[in-house]
């Protein structure tokens, strides 16, 4: 579904990745783990095309989903046409609309009406918390409410391949798995994920499989049951 290969990548003069290459099948669940300042987040921004400054300028390689290059597609189009969306670090929600108004400003490419009111009665009953507070502005919501509605609005994009950048940061642990069970529910309805994470031991739990950047490099790749008993990741990421 989504082949990186051999990805350079600049900002301005700094090279901020170094021919990242990767893939992500149909109905996988995908991680990329790493420290701060491994190229984490730029691998993300290349895949949705955001423009520099906020993105890096690609040097070298290719970005193809479903067979098509990327490179030469504005972001717009990768989110309305080849149904791509990104729950950003931070979260990013307009916190002076509404839980529904925020769901609905994601809609806003999409003609497929009856599958529209489907999707928020899917959201609503992932996300059970919203549906209560469906009328409250979203930045009179906790943190993890706010997370749950970024997570709803990429869905409402109508995407089948969502990508989330950091989604369990600066939440308590019991939120951090109540949100990965939900990623895991939206995986098993058909929903491809990318997903980037510090917390390996999270994401190792639930994800098919990952890779390790450091510097801008691919360093490790497997199945999520084998990183776990990599001594390696275990020493690095896992507290062991």
């Amino acid at each position: 579904m989504l082949e990186i290969k051999n990805l350079y990548a600049n900002y301005g003069a700094i090279e901020a990745l170094h021919g990242v290459s990767l893939y992500v099948d149909q109905g996988e669940m995908v991680a990329l783990l790493g420290a701060n300042g491994a190229g984490k987040s730029t691998t993300l921004m290349s895949i949705m095309r955001l423009p520099p400054p906020e993105a890096p300028l690609i040097k070298q390689g290719s970005i193809f989903f479903n067979q098509v290059n990327l490179l030469n597609v504005p972001p717009h189009v990768v989110v309305a046409e080849h149904g791509i969306a990104l729950v950003p670090e931070g979260r990013r929600i307009f916190g002076n609309l509404t839980v529904f108004e925020n769901l609905t400003i994601a809609t806003y490419a999409r003609k497929d009406k009856n599958q529209i009111a489907l999707d928020y009665d899917a959201v609503f009953d992932l996300f059970p918390r919203l549906n209560d507070r469906k009328k409250q502005r979203a930045d009179t919501l906790s943190g993890g409410e706010q997370q749950m509605l970024a997570m709803g609005r990429a869905f409402m994009c109508g995407a089948s391949f969502i990508l989330l950048d950091e989604p369990s940061m600066g939440l308590a642990p019991f939120l951090m798995q109540e949100l990965f069970k939900a990623l895991k529910q939206l995986n098993e309805n058909g929903v491809t994920i990318f997903v980037v994470e510090q917390n390996a031991n999270i994401a190792l739990k639930y994800a098919h499989r990952a890779y390790v950047m450091e510097t801008g490099r691919i360093v490790l790749e497997g199945k999520s049951h084998e990183l776990v008993n990599n001594p390696e990741i275990r020493k690095a990421y896992l507290g062991a």
